[in-house]
């Protein structure tokens, strides 16, 4: 999958699907998927490392996770979020945060907002690489929002959020995710821009959706957004799977003769 296929796509009307990962072993099985994009997000922080929000999220571990689901899923277009800070201090240092992402085989990164890192999104395009734009709820922004709301609800935010990204299209961005705005105004920026655009809890009417992996299958979180849909629950699976296997231990019955050395 690269960007030509996703730009078809979108043209084609046909749906992207978008999912996160940061394992080479989930990466493996989602390669056999019908996934179109993964993402490799800053959520690590929280889902991978026990964080409470995305901004303890550094560069190197980022590196980490985007090289080993580069690894597990090489037929998938990943994109690499870049973590909190690594575009806000200058050009160069953004710039040097972007190769890493990329030499770790990421095919695209992600920025979360606008205002204040302009000039780096123009550099980071004019350097090849494609970017992918973030407005809405920033999860990066979390404490400026006093916490993970709804956004562009208000005339003032609406007009934000659509300034935004007809901004993130005249600096050369190919896509945009749009988090936790109403979807009267996702389906407007899919009509007046020609980004792709990629929702999550932004409603139906967008070039495709994203979700973290770990959410919609029902992994243990205190934080559960109205526009998750949980598809598995895996932490009733996992439960009963190490209880039955603590159970076989303790009763003498793993391991059998069938996995011993005889």
């Amino acid at each position: 999958m690269n960007i030509n296929n996703l730009k078809d796509k979108q043209a084609n009307k046909e749906k992207l699907v978008m999912l996160t990962c940061y394992d080479y072993s989930a990466a493996k099985i989602m390669n056999q998927s019908e996934v179109d994009m993964i993402l490799v997000g800053d959520s690590a922080a929280m889902v991978m490392h026990g964080e409470t929000s995305t901004i303890p999220m550094d560069i190197e571990r980022m590196q980490h996770h985007v090289s080993a689901v580069v690894k597990g899923a090489p037929d998938k277009f990943v994109i690499a979020d870049m973590p909190f800070m690594t575009f806000r201090q200058s050009v160069e240092h953004g710039i040097q945060a972007v190769k890493m992402l990329m030499q770790a085989g990421a095919h695209a990164v992600k920025l979360e907002a606008v205002d204040g890192h302009e000039d780096l999104i123009e550099r980071i395009v004019q350097s090849g690489v494609p970017v992918m734009g973030h407005v809405g709820l920033t999860p990066q922004f979390v404490n400026q929002f006093g916490g993970f709301k709804v956004q562009g609800k208000d005339p003032v935010s609406h007009d934000k959020i659509l300034a935004d990204t007809l901004k993130l299209q005249q600096l050369g961005c190919f896509s945009v995710v749009l988090e936790c705005v109403p979807a009267t105004l996702a389906a407007q920026v899919t009509r007046e821009t020609n980004l792709i655009t990629i929702g999550i809890g932004a409603g139906c009417d967008v070039d495709g959706q994203v979700l973290v992996t770990h959410d919609m299958l029902g992994f243990p979180s205190a934080f559960n957004p109205k526009f998750v849909r949980q598809y598995l629950n895996t932490e009733q699976l996992f439960k009963q799977a190490f209880d039955q296997y603590a159970e076989d231990v303790k009763q003498g019955r793993f391991p059998s003769d069938k996995e011993s050395y005889l």
